[in-house]
């Protein structure tokens, strides 16, 4: 059996490390929040969990392009785990954004514009394992998974602009004329950034080992098919 990498267990060993650190800044170094009080501590994980999302699902569109200008089975795999990481995170970011409105806003859900379209962009992204699914052919499925992909991803800077082209109770955080935070929540904030980013890199790379190991226990299970 293969073993892992050294540089990606260095990978886990450096994400865990700032996830930690991550979560520590949340609770013991970010003050407060005056009005909302603890519950605002859900923000850092929410905003972060929304952005792998989204990171996700961009990887998947470049992947795709990859793959449609040079078909290989590894932009293919990786194209495949980015958008599986991307929506289970973007649902993680779903969850913790009930959490937090339940008490603001008095209620788990409401069709606000942002919740509208982050909807919307993760039934497209269900609807991308459907396609996958319908087809066996691996070179179809992967020029067709490559395209929605690509085209997918139109939904995502839709989500990220819906709050600024339309009314929202959805607060705005990041503006142009900077973020509306103070100087420790904004130190956490982007260092909450920083450590989901290092963690979806060592999750996308242990997503696409496992799928590289499935591809070569279905070629050997083939192979002893064809011997028998």
């Amino acid at each position: 059996m293969n073993r892992l990498p050294r540089t990606l267990l260095l990978l886990d060993a450096v994400a865990l490390l700032l996830m930690a650190a991550a979560l520590g800044m949340v609770f013991f170094y970010a003050p407060i929040e005056r009005e909302m009080g603890l519950v605002q501590k859900v923000f850092y994980f929410h905003v972060a969990s929304n952005w792998i999302g989204m990171l996700g699902f961009f990887v998947a569109a470049v992947a795709g392009g990859l793959y449609l200008f040079r078909p290989r089975r590894l932009w293919d795999m990786v194209g495949y785990a980015a958008v599986e990481i991307g929506l289970v995170f973007s649902l993680i970011g779903i969850i913790s954004g009930s959490i937090w409105a339940r008490p603001i806003w008095n209620t788990w859900w409401t069709w606000d514009p942002r919740l509208t379209t982050v909807t919307i962009m993760v039934l497209i992204y269900v609807a991308y394992f459907m396609l996958r699914n319908s087809l066996e052919e691996p070179e179809r499925r992967g020029r067709y998974a490559a395209i929605y992909a690509i085209a997918g991803f139109l939904s995502v800077p839709l989500t990220f602009l819906s709050i600024r082209l339309s009314r929202s109770i959805h607060p705005v955080v990041v503006t142009s004329h900077g973020a509306s935070l103070s100087p420790r929540m904004f130190h956490t904030f982007m260092f909450s950034l920083f450590a989901f980013t290092v963690f979806f890199a060592a999750l996308l790379w242990h997503r696409v080992l496992l799928e590289q190991l499935k591809h070569d226990v279905a070629r050997l299970q083939m192979a002893q098919d064809d011997l028998v």
